[in-house]
């Protein structure tokens, strides 16, 4: 086990290091950015406005689920254990600069984001039981119509299936029943079989079943985190500039909770921000497109701008509260690391056990909701590669797995989970590129004759002219 342990450790290196994955992320999310004219910033208030308070896109009629039920299915799966124990090991590795990066990966991932769910909508599909069906492993053959697109295609699928059981079940059942035996004393086999029994009876109803499930729970579940962590922000108050200050210090030196050389080069703080900073918000990963593909909208660019605020959800407003959190309560200098460092983080800033309460809860949450989101992908990309009769096995171990998962040291799997999620990133972020001259084209089309995201009236009904 070690052995396989350090391979990946090694191959994540190599995968997250400054000569491949990185540049390509950034890079990708920077051309886009470019390309589509800071769409992430223009149109953001109409997008949260569509997405959040809207919520259905009127005169829709091809999708399964509301616009605001892929948002926050993709959400279920983007927030989750990243944003609570992903930021602590980014900050434990990197320093409270890691967090710089985090943003960075988010404010140009935004653009991918965008992106991605516009290309899942424009080349969705309906399959043999009559749901949409898109992301990747279709958009990249469908667009890229040539051996170069197959190749991509069936790359993205193949990866996305082995992470769906790393970052999507493994890590977040298991990160589960470890917060709840630290905090509660609950045995992990309690955890794991519950989580198995609760996942099994809502996959069965397949994505409209996930898609009602997260749209009850996942605000809350974000209220209630980010509440607490205003809470702690308010108490701290005369440690927040300080805190945003030692971030953006720190981002070009390094300099890690442990001290020493292994946090004190820029390169590690950038590549634990930016490697942590995908594990949360999935930008640039393709993921959330195979989501976006399932919503009702009457066009693939309102679908795409309402997908792009996940993101911001989730890296903007809950990765920086954890991160702040960790860094004005002095947590990041404990030697602490993962949930631990948070919890720690929480008690002290909440004074009493009641923060550490908090955090296990949203743990809990914030997993299990991930591991109902990644079903879905990994379920929708193992039918690309062997059709529907694949479904239902599929399911049946991913349920099983998640008990494995929740009762199994996982030191291996967080490992392999890093070098997957770069690995599906891969094909998806060429595609991007190769794509981003019809992206730009086709959205700047639109933007330009829709009057409600040109803000002329308030008006969510489908122009005429477009």
């Amino acid at each position: 086990m070690n052995a396989l342990n350090d391979f990946f450790v090694k191959t994540a290196e190599v995968v997250w290091g400054p000569f491949l994955l990185i540049p390509l992320l950034l890079g990708t999310g920077l051309v886009l950015t470019i390309r589509l004219r800071g769409v992430q910033f223009r149109k953001l208030w109409p997008a949260l406005r569509l997405g959040l308070i809207t919520r259905h896109d009127p005169g829709a009629s091809e999708g399964d689920i509301s616009q605001y039920q892929a948002l926050t299915t993709a959400l279920a799966a983007t927030v989750g254990v990243g944003n609570i124990a992903g930021v602590a090991t980014a900050i434990y590795f990197g320093g409270p600069g890691a967090l710089f990066w985090m943003w960075i990966t988010g404010l140009v991932g935004m653009a991918s984001k965008y992106s991605e769910a516009f290309l899942g909508v424009k080349y969705r599909r309906v399959d043999a039981r009559g749901e949409q069906n898109g992301g990747p492993q279709h958009y990249l053959v469908r667009a890229i119509p040539n051996r170069f697109g197959l190749i991509l295609s069936l790359m993205f699928a193949v990866f996305a299936v082995l992470a769906s059981f790393g970052i999507g079940n493994m890590t977040q059942a298991n990160t589960v029943a470890t917060q709840l035996d630290d905090t509660f004393g609950v045995p992990t086999w309690t955890s794991g079989v519950v989580m198995a029994v609760l996942a099994g009876a809502v996959l069965l109803g397949g994505i409209k079943s996930i898609g009602k499930v997260t749209a009850g729970f996942v605000p809350a579940m974000i209220l209630l985190y980010v509440g607490a962590g205003i809470l702690v922000l308010a108490i701290n108050i005369g440690e927040v500039p300080s805190a945003f200050a030692l971030v953006f210090s720190d981002a070009f030196t390094g300099t890690a909770a442990t001290g020493g050389f292994i946090g004190s080069v820029f390169m590690v703080a950038l590549r634990y921000g930016v490697a942590r900073g995908i594990f949360s918000n999935e930008s640039g990963m393709g993921s959330a497109a195979i989501a976006a593909a399932a919503a009702q909208t009457t066009h693939p660019v309102r679908q795409g701008l309402v997908s792009m605020t996940q993101t911001f959800i989730d890296t903007i407003i809950v990765v920086t509260f954890t991160g702040m959190v960790i860094i004005t309560t002095g947590a990041w200098t404990t030697g602490e690391r993962g949930a631990t460092m948070t919890s720690t983080a929480f008690e002290t800033g909440l004074g009493g056990e009641w923060g550490g309460w908090i955090v296990a809860v949203s743990v809990v949450f914030f997993a299990f909701s991930t591991i109902l989101g990644w079903s879905y992908y990994g379920e929708r990309c193992l039918e690309r590669l062997v059709g529907s009769r694949g479904v239902l096995p599929y399911r049946a171990v991913f349920v099983v797995v998640v008990f494995i998962g929740a009762t199994t040291e996982l030191e291996v799997v967080w490992n392999f989970s890093d070098v997957m999620n770069g690995l599906m990133a891969l094909p998806n972020l060429i595609g991007l590129l190769v794509l981003s001259g019809m992206i730009a084209r086709e959205t700047k089309a639109y933007l330009d004759r829709d009057p409600y995201l040109l803000g002329e009236n308030r008006t969510l009904d489908k122009p005429d002219s477009v």
